[in-house]
């Protein structure tokens, strides 16, 4: 594959924006003339809506572990062979919500699995490693607080989010360079406002 796109992934904890930034990148290049592309994850695909709607789902209990660290591989292989590969050799900009480092962090972090969850990343994402990573860091309780019907992730306790915080910080440590970090406490034409920074600062709206 002779990839031109730039991938650009945004990350961060329960209720920080996510949705918003996206939304505010996706128009901001394509007034600037870029092709964009934004997906999600889990989903984006016919299959991985589907695992995306039992993963969420708050009835599934039961779901261990394990079984959860393979289904959000299964949706993220899915998500490569079906369209994400194709749309990086073919858009100038690729945008995810969420990618590897949610998996890294959630699963292999807050969740325990380790070294487990590393390797597991390594072989399931084929090859594709983002560009760019943008984590919106936010107060855990304060966003939570924003999200009034918490799906199964949402829902699970207060000391794992806060896990899933310092788990993102301790991947910004490990990966300076293609990680980068933005204080999401305050509003959102300021949060905006940085995002558009990081992106001039590393020329990458110069890049095509």
């Amino acid at each position: 594959m002779s990839k031109r796109a730039v991938f650009i992934t945004i990350e961060g904890l329960e209720g920080s924006g996510k949705s918003s930034v996206i939304e505010f990148l996706e128009n901001l290049l394509q007034r600037k003339k870029f092709s964009v592309k934004v997906f999600r994850e889990p989903g984006s695909t016919r299959i991985g809506e589907k695992i995306r709607k039992i993963l969420l789902d708050k009835k599934n209990k039961e779901i261990t572990s394990h079984t959860e660290l393979l289904l959000y591989l299964a949706a993220r292989t899915q998500l490569i062979e079906e369209k994400l590969n194709a749309a990086l050799s073919t858009y100038d900009f690729v945008i995810c919500d969420r990618f590897f480092d949610s998996t890294l962090v959630y699963q292999g972090y807050a969740g325990g699995l380790g070294e487990l969850v590393e390797a597991a990343v390594k072989l399931f994402s084929l090859g594709i490693k983002p560009d760019l990573t943008i984590v919106l860091d936010s107060c855990v309780e304060e966003g939570l607080k924003r999200i009034k019907n918490k799906d199964r992730i949402e829902k699970k306790p207060l000391d794992f989010h806060k896990k899933v915080r310092d788990g993102y910080l301790r991947l910004w440590k490990i990966y300076p360079a293609r990680i980068r970090i933005v204080d999401a406490r305050t509003n959102l034409e300021d949060i905006c406002k940085k995002v558009e920074e990081i992106l001039n600062r590393e020329r990458y709206q110069a890049k095509k």
